[in-house]
C-alpha cells in the first residue's frame, strides 16, 4: 500500500502537468507510448503471444492511433493504417501458416487497434476546444466510483459482485463508488461554474457520474477476466505499486470512450 501511494503522488503531478500545462501533442506522445505498453501487455504478458515481429507491428500500430487522434481522425490515413496492419498481419501469417494461427493474429489485431483506439480516447477529448477543461472528466471518472468502491467495500461489503473475477469486489462497493461518482462530477460542475464562468448542466454531471460508476466496474472486470483466464496476476511492473499500463488504466478502456462520447453529446459545461 505504501508503494502504491508513493506511486501516485510522484506520477499524478506529472500526469496534470502533460494534460494541462504542456502543448497537446506531449498527450498524444504519451499516450501513444502507453497504447503501445498496453498492446504488448496484453499478448507478452499473458503468454498469448511471444512473436517479436508481431508485437513490434502491434505496438507501433498502438502508437500511431494515437497520433491519429491527434491529427484530427484524417479517414484516409486511418484507412491506410488499418490497411497496413492488416496487411502486416495476415503476410506474416500467410508466410508461416503452419506455425502461426488466426487466433494470435485476431489477438494483435485487438491489441494493435481496438485497445489503443479505446486508450486514445483521452487525446480525442483533449484536442476539442475546451479540452483543457474535458480531460480532467474521464480521470475523474475512473478515479472516483474506484476509491468511493474500495471505501464502501471495506466498509460495508458482504455481497461479492464477482467473486471468481475479482474477489474484493462487492455490490456495496458498487453503490459506494456510484455515490462518490455523482457527488465528485456535481462539484466539478460547481467549481467550473463558480471559478471559470463557464454554463453547467447538474442533470448531465449526474448522468456522468452513474455512467462513470458503470464503464468503470464493466472496463476493470473486462481485463480482470483475461488475467484470470492467463494465469497472471498482473499485466506488467512498470508503475510501483499498481502493476502495468492495463493495470492501472483497465477501467479507462471504458470511461475514456464513455467521457468521449458524453462530451459530445451532452456537454456538462460550455463557455
Amino acid at each position: 500500500m505504501k508503494t502504491r501511494v508513493i506511486a501516485a503522488v510522484v506520477l499524478l503531478p506529472l500526469l496534470l502537468l502533460v494534460v494541462l500545462a504542456l502543448p497537446k501533442v506531449f498527450t498524444a506522445i504519451v499516450f501513444g507510448a502507453a497504447g503501445a505498453l498496453a498492446a504488448y501487455e496484453l499478448l507478452f504478458a499473458t503468454g498469448l503471444v511471444k512473436e517479436r515481429r508481431l508485437l513490434a507491428y502491434s505496438a507501433l500500430s498502438a502508437f500511431l492511433v494515437s497520433i491519429w487522434s491527434y491529427a484530427g481522425q484524417n479517414q484516409a490515413f486511418g484507412t491506410l493504417l488499418v490497411v497496413a496492419v492488416f496487411a502486416a498481419f495476415f503476410g506474416e501469417m500467410m508466410a508461416s501458416h503452419t506455425k502461426l494461427a488466426f487466433d494470435k493474429v485476431a489477438m494483435c489485431l485487438v491489441a494493435a487497434l481496438v485497445v489503443p483506439y479505446l486508450l486514445s480516447s483521452l487525446v480525442r477529448i483533449h484536442i476539442l476546444p475546451l479540452g483543457r477543461f474535458y480531460i480532467l472528466i474521464p480521470f475523474l471518472m475512473a478515479f472516483l466510483p474506484d476509491t468511493g468502491a474500495y471505501f464502501a467495500g471495506m466498509a460495508f461489503g458482504k455481497h461479492k459482485l464477482a467473486p471468481v473475477i475479482s474477489p474484493k469486489k462487492t455490490v456495496e462497493g458498487v453503490v459506494g463508488g456510484a455515490v462518490s461518482s455523482i457527488l465528485g462530477m456535481l462539484l466539478y460542475a460547481f467549481v467550473l461554474s463558480m471559478y471559470f464562468e463557464m454554463k453547467v448542466n447538474y442533470i448531465y454531471a449526474v448522468i456522468y457520474g452513474i455512467a462513470s460508476a458503470a464503464g468503470s466496474v464493466f472496463g476493470d472486470l473486462s481485463f480482470s477476466v483475461i488475467k484470470r483466464q492467463t494465469g497472471i496476476k498482473d499485466y506488467g511492473h512498470l508503475i510501483p505499486g499498481h502493476g502495468g499500463i492495463l493495470d492501472r488504466f483497465d477501467s479507462m478502456m471504458v470511461v475514456g470512450p464513455l467521457a468521449e462520447v458524453l462530451v459530445l453529446l451532452l456537454p456538462l459545461a460550455v463557455k
